[in-house]
């Protein structure tokens, strides 16, 4: 197993907390973490197993009454009827450490999470790995061929071929997710959906012009936005709030998670192609942004992460906010670098009387460097922005 950065807080959290939930995407490495840290004190059961879920579902008491002692419930948001029953347990015996939930689907396992063990548990998201964590078992011959691969772990631990399984991922799990949180009858329209928003990455979210495309209702385009950002495909980065008397765009921006799977929404059939897709740029934004967002995800403290444009078209694509301190990274998919690209930075400290030492590019060149107008970081040393 790649070891996850995750992994020290999920131990430390078992010894305070009754019960542990972690949720993420399918494929993103759950099972098997839980497994590897927990599995030796802990029984294992999986409600994707029918017989198992019928059981838990008819008699929830019964079942957990046959599993006593430490336990791991895989895919718990399938029988959410368990949670009303675990409060009790938990609330009577008083110790940590005593469950560990998993599920794919965010929505509906936070959901019920917050209405049976809300202060008896510590929520955590696994999202695909990180490049620092791939980085322990496999590095890349170059970015693109990161990009296309993606960062689920299966395709690196059995060698997969991208294409490929990412359709069987698409198949398997997104269809069958949605049927789950939405009862969604024309999948046909749905795929062409996921193609819609995959084409809009990096751009704002344009609800009606998505449901144009798609032929679709405005509201039927909101309730598929949310049933992509609960199964983890997306994420919607929203501008921030301080507008230094300017007047603000307040929509959000549309990314994915995962580029692996972005790439093959886009078409895109082999590393190659991105160095001159029209969407390279958006692509490059999302693999960082998100990289951003793993590294904030696997320390348990929210993302916090924005971006900020104006009604003049002064932009920058990431803004972290840490402890009322705003530090702006433009991201730029060129891999040298131009003047031009502090433009925009330069306006923005301007207003903000931010410091040229807390200002940042992160670009797809292999250099760091320090220059007057701020710090440039290479794509490969992402992590180190937040050393």
């Amino acid at each position: 197993m790649i070891p996850r950065k995750i992994e020290k807080k999920l131990k430390e959290s078992a010894q305070s907390y009754p019960v542990i939930a972690l949720t993420g995407p399918r494929q993103s490495g759950k099972t098997t973490l839980v497994k590897a840290i927990f599995g030796n004190d802990y029984k294992y059961v999986n409600l994707e197993n029918i017989e198992l879920r019928t059981y838990a579902k008819n008699d929830p008491k019964a079942f957990l009454e046959e599993n006593k002692g430490k336990l791991i419930i895989d895919e718990a948001q399938h029988v959410p009827d368990l949670f009303s029953y675990i409060q009790v347990m938990v609330d009577e015996n008083n110790k940590p450490g005593q469950f560990i939930l998993t599920g794919s689907q965010n929505f509906l396992l936070l959901e019920k999470i917050s209405q049976s063990l809300a202060g008896r548990v510590s929520i955590f998201h696994l999202l695909p790995l990180s490049l620092t964590e791939l980085k322990q078992a496999y590095i890349p011959s170059d970015l693109e061929e990161l990009l296309f691969k993606g960062f689920y772990p299966r395709i690196y631990d059995k060698n997969l071929e991208p294409k490929e399984w990412y359709s069987n991922y698409l198949h398997t799990y997104v269809e069958r997710d949605v049927r789950t949180l939405k009862n969604i009858n024309d999948l046909g329209t749905f795929q062409t959906f996921l193609k819609m928003c995959a084409a809009r990455t990096g751009q704002l979210l344009d609800l009606t012009s998505i449901g144009n495309d798609c032929g679709i209702s405005h509201n039927t385009v909101k309730d598929w936005i949310n049933i992509l950002e609960a199964s983890f495909i997306i994420f919607l980065l929203r501008p921030h709030f301080k507008n230094f008397n300017k007047r603000l765009i307040k929509s959000p921006k549309i990314y994915f998670y995962d580029t692996g799977l972005l790439c093959h929404l886009l078409g895109i059939e082999s590393k190659e192609q991105i160095k001159t897709h029209y969407l390279r740029g958006g692509i490059f934004e999302s693999f960082i942004i998100s990289e951003i967002i793993k590294i904030r995800t696997n320390k348990n403290v929210d993302p916090n992460v924005f971006f900020w444009r104006d009604k003049y078209g002064h932009e920058i694509d990431c803004i972290i906010e840490n402890q009322k301190l705003l530090t702006p990274y433009e991201i730029k998919s060129a891999k040298t670098i131009n003047d031009n690209f502090f433009e925009n930075l330069n306006y923005w400290n301007n207003l903000s009387k931010n410091t040229k030492e807390n200002t940042f590019i992160i670009y797809a060149g292999n250099e760091n460097q320090k220059r007057s107008a701020g710090n440039i970081i290479s794509w490969q040393n992402i992590a180190s922005i937040f050393n």
